[in-house]
């Protein structure tokens, strides 16, 4: 996967990996913003991919951005090892980049704003995972905001 962000990598879309449901959310480096889209069902994990097919063909990203759930002192676990293998096959499947961005605490963040905002823990009528694929978006084109290459678009 790419380490190098290009200018043109302009819109982004971000996924909050996970066995049951993928969070999706998609995003402008220009303003850096993102907003939830629907999730995805998973079967351990697998989404499918036609269905992915028609969400990326309609918002067109010009790459994807996967959240990597670290353990707390930053080594892998199982599930960002299962991330990571996602990731590259989104790169694979879709030939777009694709990047890995720490997600430590991002669906503890999500459901405390759904609490905040709801006033109750009902995740299931308020899904999480769009929104921790916004604070993972968000995290990562903090990092790498549009400009800081020295690449033109």
């Amino acid at each position: 996967m790419p380490d190098h962000i290009p200018d043109k990598v302009r819109s982004l879309m971000a996924f909050d990996f996970g066995t049951q449901r993928i969070g999706i959310a998609i995003g402008q480096r220009l303003t850096g913003s993102a907003e939830p889209l629907r999730p995805l069902k998973a079967r351990d994990g697998v989404p499918d991919w036609d269905a992915l097919g028609r969400i990326i063909e309609e918002w067109q990203p010009d790459a994807f951005v996967t959240g990597l759930p670290l353990n707390m002192d930053g080594s892998p676990s199982d599930m960002s090892q299962r991330a990571a293998k996602f990731a590259r096959r989104l790169e694979g499947r879709f030939h777009r980049p694709s990047y890995c961005h720490d997600e430590r605490l991002t669906s503890y963040e999500a459901k405390g704003i759904v609490m905040q905002e709801h006033g109750h823990q009902n995740f299931g009528d308020y899904s999480v995972d769009g929104l921790a694929a916004c604070l993972i978006l968000e995290s990562w084109m903090s990092e790498h905001p549009q400009g800081d290459s020295n690449e033109s678009a």
